[in-house]
Order: structure tokens, then sequence, then C-alpha cells
């Protein structure tokens, strides 16, 4: 009875081993997952913001085209699958550009409506409703981090920023040129990509003033998104503008990095495209590099001349792997990539639109895990 009972117990410790070693085997990869029914064709996402396995959002529009200009849109996953969120009373027709949060019961979203005026709604952890936006300011992103809430916008042509001070929007001075994206780690340490006529720029605000580096002095170029390691490791990603060249020819993606001296260019495994945007691991580091509309040089002689190239970099701290994005069945590639991070995990959510039937355009979630 005891030999009996070691072998059924030796063969249920290899079934299991076998059964961990082939979890283990198989990689991690980008899956597509599905929107809900209930979002209408002709639909994009522009940005998502996620706070941990069963809880994150995305925000844009849908019916654009068929219902010009589209409705405000709002998806809620749960862990298992995306919703629709209930937007009610808010009736106006437009669309939601941004997203971000401070806490999961304080919850930003931008956006404008069929006028062009500025959108501002606010969850509190159990409703969406209108938040009164600043007076003449047309939204363009919401970014929060340390603590922090942000807006970048325009008001009357001219770029503006504002930081939430209590209950009140005030007007933050504005590093020259555009300013595209921000990564705020505090009140006094924040840092914006951008561009000026001088090429791309990243600046450093310390609480009193920015501080302005042109990180790429190449005609056009600008950078979008920006990410702070640490004061000696910051990476921004944009694109590579140039001047001449033939009619639609693509625009070099553009990755750069700070040593704490000097700012340097990185090479990445692509040779066209935009870095659309950067994330981190949970540690802080650069995780991941998002390349919208990648392309790289085919082999000699090879028709067409350019191929696809990698939608995704992963970052190991010394080089880049490249990873393309799932194909999904009537549509075809994504332009536009925007990364949202689940804390804690290796896990990443990527939403944006993509190529549909008929020179259409679906919506696109993908997830890594």
């Amino acid at each position: 009875m005891a030999r009996r009972f070691l072998v059924a117990a030796l063969a249920l410790a290899m079934t299991l081993i076998a059964v961990m070693s082939a979890a283990a085997a198989e990689p991690p990869s980008w899956q597509h997952v599905p929107v809900p029914s209930q979002v209408r064709p002709q639909a994009a996402l522009n940005e998502a913001v996620a706070f941990g396995p069963d809880q994150a959002w995305a925000v844009g529009a849908d019916a654009v085209g068929r219902e010009a200009p589209g409705f405000p849109l709002v998806l809620r996953w749960d862990g298992t699958a995306w919703h629709r969120q209930s937007l009610s009373g808010i009736g106006w027709q437009g669309e939601l550009l941004s997203i971000a949060a401070t806490s999961p019961t304080s919850v930003w979203a931008v956006g404008r409506d069929a006028a062009g005026g500025a959108r501002l709604l606010r969850f509190d952890g159990t409703a969406w409703s209108e938040s009164r936006p600043p007076p003449g300011v047309v939204l363009t992103r919401v970014v929060t981090g340390g603590g922090e809430t942000w807006l970048i916008g325009s008001r009357d042509g001219a770029q503006v920023l504002l930081r939430r001070d209590g209950r009140a929007w005030r007007d933050v001075p504005v590093p020259p040129g555009a300013v595209y994206g921000l990564h705020i780690k505090a009140a006094d340490d924040v840092w914006a990509a951008g561009t000026t006529d001088s090429g791309a720029a990243v600046s450093h605000w310390d609480g009193q003033a920015w501080q302005q580096t042109i990180v790429d002095g190449f005609p056009r170029s600008a950078v979008g998104s920006v990410l702070a390691v640490s004061a000696t490791e910051v990476w921004a990603g944009g694109t590579a503008g140039f001047v001449g060249g033939p009619p639609g020819r693509p625009i070099p993606p553009l990755l750069v990095r700070f040593d704490g001296q000097t700012w340097s260019r990185v090479t990445v495994p692509t040779d066209f495209g935009s870095v659309s945007s950067l994330t981190a691991s949970p540690s802080g580091d650069l995780a991941w590099v998002a390349v919208a509309r990648s392309q790289k040089w085919g082999p000699p002689g090879s028709t067409p001349p350019l191929v696809p190239g990698p939608d995704f970099l992963a970052w190991s701290g010394q080089s880049f792997t490249g990873y393309a994005e799932p194909a999904v069945a009537g549509e075809g590639e994504s332009f536009t990539l925007r990364l949202a991070p689940v804390p804690g995990t290796r896990t990443v959510w990527s939403v944006g639109r993509a190529d549909g039937p008929e020179g259409t355009f679906a919506p696109r979630v993908l997830l890594f895990d």
C-alpha cells in the first residue's frame, strides 16, 4: 500500500512539474482584446489608465463620421472584459482625447465637443460627471504623477499648462515652443517633451523655471513622450523630421536618452515610424517603447522596398526586443499606440485605432501578459 501511495505521489509530482514547465516555456505576448459589442462602427480609442489587473479605463469616440462628429466613449475593464461606461447627463457630441488619474476615485478625462469647446470629466469612484474647464482654454491632454494633475492646452492660440491647486486650475509658465507630453514626478520635478523652431526639445521644471535642451536639432523633429527614471536617466521619443526626399517618404522614429550630462540618440530596430508612447516597469525603469506605423527597409531589390517593423520594443536595460501586434481579422495595423502599464505587474495595455475595411477605422485594444 505504501509503495502504491509513493508511486502515485511521484506521478502527481511529475505531472505538476510538466505543467509548470510548459507554462514557464510559453512566452508572454501581445494579445488582441475585443471591445464591447455596444461600441458602434467607426470608433477609436486615444488613451488608457490602469490601477490593477481588474480596473482600467480607456477613452475615445465612437460613430465618428457616421453620426458626425461622434460621441464621447468611455470603456471600463473589470478584469474579465471591457464594458461601455454610462455617461448619464453627458449628451454632447465630440471626442475624449486623454485620461489620467491620481487614484481610482479621482480620474480625469479631457476632450472637445462638436463646436471645438473644451470638455472636462471627472470620475469620483461612483460616476462620471462634468467639471468646469478653465475659461477660454482648449484642452488636449491631462497628465498625473507625484500626486499632481496638470492640463495641456491652448488659449487664444498660445500654449498653456495648468496645474490643479486644491479646487482650482492655476497657470504654469510654458517653455518655448510646443509641449506635447509631460512626466510629473513632483510639483517641482516635471519633464516636458515637445518641439521648437530649432528641433525636438525636452524641458525640466524645478518649481520656479524651465530649463530647456534641444535633444535633436534636425528640422521638424519633435518628441511627444518623456519618461524620467531618475535625474541621471531620462528618455524621450517622437519623430526625427526631415527636409526633402520623395513625396510620401516615411519619417524615422526618434528616441533619445539623458545620462545626467548629455542627451544621446538611441538606435532602435526599425527604420521608420513614430515613437508614440513610453512606459515604465514596476521599478520605474524604461520597459516599453511603442512605435506607430513601424516600417523597415526590406532586403535589397525587394518589392515593396519597405516591410512592417516591430510595433513594440521591450527594453532589457541593454537592448531592445521587438514585438509585432497580433493580426485582427477584418482589420489592418494600428496607427495609434498608447501604452498604459498595470501597476506592480509586467502587464501593459495598448489602446488606439486601427485601419478598418474600405477606408474606415476601428478601435484597437491589445494586452501584453
